[in-house]
């Protein structure tokens, strides 16, 4: 995606419709895990992404008055929620959400640098750097689950058997 070719109201549409999304995703992912750990990282996670939902329309309110934030056809971040049909493995959900978490710093580094005005810049460089934070969160999980594939199974530690959970 050509961040340069979009307007500025439809940078931030695109945004926010991918914000809506992932907290979708991390909210759904919820059901699919017991271990108590990660289920709070996944409510932050969510958490974090209606936050930043709600930054963007602020913005995008202020900026844009009376305007639908509606995103251009064709153009979106990775897609998340989607991913939730059928059954994929929650190892490849994680990693399909770290791919769509690097593109969204990349998507609003980009943004940051063609949004004309100085407020807009810094809050598009700053949920960048909170989706580059996202990242290590779901980095860390990955190398759980990698390490421990049913460590998302069970709600406690394993203290004596195969593996034992002691956060990132």
């Amino acid at each position: 995606m050509i961040v340069a070719q979009l307007k500025p109201h439809e940078i931030l549409a695109v945004a926010i419709e991918s914000e809506v999304d992932a907290a979708a995703f991390y909210t759904r992912l919820e059901e699919r895990v017991a271990n108590e750990i990660l289920l709070q990282k996944l409510k932050f996670l969510a958490f974090e992404e209606v936050k930043h939902r709600q930054v963007l329309e602020k913005l995008f309110g202020q900026r844009f008055p009376g305007q639908p934030a509606a995103a251009p056809a064709g153009v979106r971040l990775p897609r998340l929620s989607g991913l939730l049909a059928g059954e994929p493995t929650v190892f490849s959900l994680f990693e399909a959400a770290l791919k769509a978490e690097e593109a969204s710093e990349a998507f609003y580094n980009d943004a940051a640098k063609v949004i004309m005005d100085e407020a807009g810049q810094r809050i598009l460089a700053y949920l960048a750097r909170v989706e580059r934070s996202h990242q290590a969160i779901i980095r860390s999980e990955v190398d759980l689950l990698r390490r421990f594939p049913d460590s998302y199974k069970v709600s406690d530690f394993h203290l004596g058997q195969e593996m034992f959970n002691i956060g990132p």
